[in-house]
């Protein structure tokens, strides 16, 4: 990482997470399908925690998560071997306590906002009965992101991808067996299908304790009180803390950006929902070559090697703004060869053509955003990328709000809001990059 050939070791890196993320992608397609056995409600009820589930999940992987890989990453590349294996009993501190918080979150306002998201009736219950549960197991969900994040931080993205993967095959067979109550298991319905997630992150939790108390560890996690300490937490909430703060940015855009949507109807919003879920599936992606990234510019941070690192944040961010492109530009040009996978409609056609021919032409700079902003985790630099996301925010949900409901605006004008404000986060990160770079001025 620190001499060798950017792009090649960057591959090596990202593959065993993009293989991870795609398995875990079809999973959860997977836990859906089998909840649609149970009829609509109960398909809207886990509908409806999904969101909240997703920003949890977002948090402690690419953001509290992004802290913990950052500074693992500087205090290997420094040759602190100590600091990095107590920076990992930290983070499993900090799993805990944030997992108490959103289990307690959840089974204090998880009715309120479920009812706000849109549900009643037999759907309420629903998420109701799959959020508690889920939730109940929010501390073993942070424990896998943040000891996984600590691994791939220390450079070894091999063993936390194996836990995930073997912890997919606890999940699988067991989902539907406490759905629908195969063999020995009494049929639970949807609450079954949140026990089976909770089983498989208990599971994922305990090999990762298991492994990095081992001596194979490449990252081993001490059990010393003394440890924990302000200043490591510190470190970790350097960038972990701004980087929570990004995630909530990204969420609440695509909220208010549906919520503009939903002024012109429910073809729009299928149309949109289509279309944007195109947005989503590039994630697994992104994340795999942006989590090496991190750990490549953290551990030449570390080392001392600036400008490499920087490089590395170069190579990595053109790479991913190619590849975004690429997708993109096939979609602009042929956006029905996806929209027809889920809709035959002319008017949920119409919206999702506009969305591709508006937005989609510039998905190269999301991806290029969107690979420097993990740059910057690793290099303990996220001013400059949440300050991209808050701008992006004020442009594609405030301004695109302002289009639509006061301006008379269409469809066509609020999809270029949004895409300007991803021309304009993208913009502002890779300037303050190559402007103002990372040394000790930067």
């Amino acid at each position: 990482m620190l001499d060798g050939p950017v792009l090649p070791t960057l591959l090596k890196l990202a593959l065993p997470t993009l293989v991870v993320m795609v398995v875990q992608t079809l999973v959860g397609v997977a836990e859906t399908y089998f909840v649609s056995f149970l009829g609509t409600e109960a398909l809207a009820g886990v509908s409806l925690v999904f969101p909240i589930f997703m920003l949890m999940q977002m948090m402690s992987n690419g953001g509290i998560g992004g802290g913990v890989a950052s500074a693992i990453a500087r205090a290997m590349g420094a040759g602190k071997v100590a600091e990095a294996e107590a920076l990992a009993l930290n983070a499993l501190v900090l799993a805990i306590a944030f997992g108490a918080i959103f289990a307690g979150a959840e089974w204090l306002w998880g009715e309120a906002v479920y009812r706000l998201l849109g549900g009643q009736s037999g759907a309420l219950g629903a998420a109701l009965e799959y959020g508690h549960v889920i939730f109940f197991g929010a501390i073993f969900v942070w424990i896998v992101s943040l000891l996984a994040a600590a691994l791939r931080g220390a450079g070894n993205t091999v063993a936390p991808a194996a836990v995930i993967l073997l912890g997919v095959f606890v999940l699988l067979p067991l989902s539907p067996a406490l759905i629908f109550g195969w063999g020995p298991f009494p049929r639970l319905g949807v609450t079954g299908a949140g026990v089976a997630v909770v089983v498989y992150y208990f599971v994922g939790a305990l090999v990762l304790i298991v492994y990095m108390r081992s001596a194979r560890a490449s990252l081993r996690l001490p059990f010393d009180a003394r440890l924990i300490k302000w200043r490591l937490l510190g470190d970790i909430f350097g960038v972990g803390g701004l980087s929570a703060l990004g995630t909530i940015q990204s969420n609440l855009t695509a909220v208010l950006v549906t919520g503009a949507v939903g002024l012109f109807g429910t073809d729009a919003i299928a149309g949109y929902g289509i279309a944007s879920r195109l947005d989503y599936i590039q994630i697994p992606l992104l994340f795999a070559l942006g989590s090496a990234a991190l750990t490549m510019v953290g551990v030449n941070i570390g080392a001392g090697q600036i400008r490499r690192a920087e490089r590395v944040a170069w190579v990595a961010a053109f790479f991913a703004a190619a590849v975004a492109e690429l997708l993109g530009l096939v979609v602009t040009i042929f956006p029905h060869a996806w929209l027809t996978l889920f809709s035959t409609e002319p008017e949920v056609l119409a919206a999702g053509a506009i969305y591709f021919r508006n937005v989609a032409p510039f998905y190269g700079v999301a991806g290029l955003g969107m690979l420097l902003y993990f740059a910057g985790q690793g290099a303990g630099r996220v001013m400059w990328p949440v300050l991209g996301g808050t701008v992006r925010l004020f442009v594609a949900a405030g301004i695109g709000w302002l289009v639509v409901a006061d301006l008379g605006g269409g469809l066509r004008e609020l999809f270029i809001t949004v895409a300007a404000g991803s021309i304009v986060s993208g913009g502002i990160v890779a300037s303050a990059l190559w402007l103002r770079g990372w040394g000790l001025a930067g």
